[in-house]
C-alpha cells in the first residue's frame, strides 16, 4: 500500500554532494531570501540555508512540515501549504521579511510541475532566478526550441521572460524511493528585457493554447479551428515568411508574438 508521501509523488534525495550542487544553482548569498517548494525531510533546505540569509520552505504534507519545523536551522521558516495557491507576496514580505524579487528552488512533485511552472510565469515579478529538480521530460519541454517536438506553449511563455537551461540530469538511484522516471535540474534566470513585447499576456496565452491544440495538424488548421478566417491566417503567415503547411512547433518566439498581434 502506498504511503501518503508516496501518493503525493515525493521522492527524497539522499546524496549530500548532489544536494549542495543543486543549492548552488541559484547562487544563494547571505543577503538573499529563498523560497523552497516541497522541502520534504529538509535535505535541500539545509543545503540552501547554509548559504542563504533566509529560507521559507513550503510543504503540503502536514507530517513532514511538522517534523521539519521541529528540527530546522534557525534561518528557516516552514509553512504548511499548497505551492499552487500559497501567496508568494505573503511568503516574501511577511514571512521572510524581504523585498522581491527573491530566489526560488524546489524538488517539485511530478504531478504539479507543469501547473506550478505556469504559476511562476504568471508571478515572475517575485523572482530573480529559480532552479527546480523535475521530471526530465518536463525539463526538456521547457527548454525546447522551435523545431523540437517538445516545443510547446509553456516553453514559449517561460523563454520570453527567463533564460532557461537544463543544468544536469539526476539518476533515479539518488532518490528514496527511486522514481520510475528520469529527473533533471533546470535553471530559470529572469531576463532584464523580455524577448518580445506582450501587450496582452492573457490573450497571448489563450492564443498559444488554441494554436497548439491539435499538434498533428498544421498551424493553419488550428487557427481555423479558433475561428480565424483562412485567408487572414495565410496572409499573416506569408508576411512572416512562413509556409502555409508549417506546424506550431516549428514557429519561433518572435513570430508567435507577431501572429498573436495580427490574428487575436
Amino acid at each position: 500500500m502506498k504511503t501518503r508521501r508516496h501518493a503525493l509523488g515525493q521522492h527524497f534525495l539522499r546524496d549530500e554532494r548532489l544536494l549542495a550542487r543543486i543549492a548552488r544553482t541559484i547562487d544563494p548569498r547571505p543577503e538573499d531570501a529563498v523560497i523552497e517548494i516541497g522541502p520534504g525531510k529538509g535535505a535541500l533546505t539545509r543545503a540552501v540555508a547554509a548559504l542563504a540569509g533566509r529560507v521559507v520552505a513550503v510543504e503540503k504534507d502536514r507530517i513532514l512540515a511538522e517534523a521539519l519545523s521541529a528540527d530546522k536551522p534557525d534561518n528557516v521558516e516552514v509553512i504548511e501549504g499548497d505551492a499552487l495557491d500559497v501567496s508568494f507576496e505573503r511568503l516574501i514580505i511577511e514571512i521572510a521579511g524581504a523585498v522581491p524579487p527573491v530566489k526560488l528552488i524546489g524538488n517539485l512533485p511530478y504531478a504539479i510541475s507543469g501547473p506550478f511552472l505556469a504559476r511562476v510565469w504568471e508571478e515572475r515579478r517575485f523572482f530573480s532566478r529559480a532552479a527546480f529538480l523535475i521530471q526530465k521530460e518536463v525539463a526538456e519541454r521547457i527548454a525546447a526550441g522551435p523545431g523540437s517536438k517538445d516545443f510547446a506553449p509553456l516553453s514559449i511563455m517561460l523563454q520570453i521572460f527567463f533564460e532557461v537551461k537544463i543544468l544536469f540530469k539526476v539518476a533515479a538511484g539518488s532518490f528514496v524511493p527511486p522514481p520510475k522516471v528520469e529527473s533533471a535540474v533546470i535553471s530559470l534566470i529572469r531576463r532584464e528585457t523580455p524577448l518580445v513585447s506582450l501587450p496582452d499576456e492573457a490573450g497571448f496565452r489563450k492564443f498559444l493554447a488554441g494554436a497548439f491544440s491539435q499538434r498533428r495538424k498544421t498551424l493553419l488548421n488550428n487557427l481555423g479551428a479558433m475561428g480565424i478566417p483562412a485567408e487572414k491566417s495565410r496572409a499573416a503567415l506569408a508576411s512572416l515568411g512562413l509556409i502555409a503547411t508549417i506546424r506550431s512547433e516549428q514557429v519561433g518566439i518572435p513570430a508567435w508574438a507577431a501572429l498573436a498581434s495580427d490574428l487575436q
